[in-house]
């Protein structure tokens, strides 16, 4: 056998990385996402749906809320200005027969503009709960 004489070369490192095996696994991982992406289901949110009342309360306290956030509660005829924490003692100023024991019998509607901010409704309602209130509404507009 003769001998296989190396000339100085010898085997050199190829220091570049082969791709192929990268791009098949990005390949197959594209796959299973175009596969799987339409069996996702996006989140719903499901509202609760709601029916019309059978009766509406005889006289109800209105709590008007402002674009400005100004706060109106009218009973009956009687209107008085008020602001988010003092709701329901206004109330009990503005109905002498109402007593802050006896506020949870009080039908209360709560009509705000719609571009009021969601936090005042929600100051006004927890005020109100606080309070003892236990039927609270809110007015809406039916659409037809």
């Amino acid at each position: 056998m003769p001998a296989i004489s190396q000339r100085g070369r010898g085997r050199r490192t190829i220091s570049e990385i082969n791709m192929v095996p990268f791009i098949d696994v990005m390949l197959v991982l594209l796959i299973i996402f175009m596969v799987t992406a339409p069996l996702i289901t996006p989140s719903m949110i499901a509202l609760p749906k709601v029916g019309k009342a059978a009766a509406q309360p005889e006289s109800p306290v209105q709590i008007m809320i402002g674009k400005d956030e100004v706060i109106q509660i009218k009973i009956k005829t009687d209107s008085v200005p008020s602001n988010v924490t003092t709701v329901a003692a206004d109330i009990v100023k503005l109905e002498p027969k109402v007593t802050l024991v006896a506020l949870d019998a009080v039908p209360v509607v709560i009509s705000a503009d719609k571009s009021t901010k969601y936090e005042t409704v929600v100051k006004v309602m927890d005020n109100l709960q606080k309070a003892g209130v236990s039927r609270v509404g809110l007015s809406v507009q039916t659409s037809k």
